[in-house]
């Protein structure tokens, strides 16, 4: 016959040295496992700091005005820049290399902002891209702001853009449908 025992609840106290050692006994916050401190005060189990959370102070308003942008920022710049006229232009990377001549991984490189591109290279990314030069050392609003500005300069755009401000997001898939046939020459014929 076997008998059961009732679940035994220890206590656990916080912080503890144990007798005759200098080792502590700590409770993890995350995942709750008890356990002795580690060297690193990283859990054993989910690895998170076992360290309580230092207050996060609030920014003081700067008197002084910001310092110009560092070069590695100007680098992600450029690898956003490349990297968003790729996605709106529809191509892969593979593609873009292949427009340039280069590796695949060297377009990676500049979009992850791993390589910086030469001057040589930047005019060799415009060509391909189809813009200019200055469109990959912009940044991202900006570039925005200048591309909307040349598409409502178009008398047509700017006259669908009206339109397209009412539409839902089927309406919106069926008219680019639409517009992309028209563009590749196809027709479409309804019964």
């Amino acid at each position: 016959m076997s008998t059961m025992m009732a679940p035994v609840a220890v206590p656990v106290r916080e912080p503890q040295a144990i007798a005759g050692s200098e080792r502590e006994v700590v409770k993890c916050d995350h995942c709750k496992l008890v356990q002795f401190r580690t060297n690193s005060d990283n859990c054993r189990r989910c690895k998170k700091s076992m360290l309580p959370e230092q207050p996060k102070l609030q920014p003081v308003l700067a008197i002084a005005p910001e310092s110009a942008p560092r070069s590695e920022e100007k680098g992600l710049q450029v690898a956003s820049a490349v990297r968003d006229l790729r996605h709106v232009r529809n191509l892969s990377q593979r593609q873009l290399a292949a427009r340039m001549n280069v590796p695949r991984t060297y377009i990676s490189k500049i979009e992850n902002g791993k390589a910086m591109p030469t001057l040589s290279s930047l005019d060799r990314l415009a060509r391909a891209l189809q813009v200019d030069i200055s469109a990959l050392l912009r940044d991202a609003p900006t570039r925005h702001k200048d591309e909307t500005a040349v598409l409502t300069a178009d008398p047509f755009l700017a006259e669908i853009a009206k339109y397209a401000a009412h539409l839902n997001a089927t309406q919106k898939s069926i008219f680019l449908n639409h517009v992309r046939e028209i563009a590749q020459g196809r027709t479409r014929r309804l019964a």
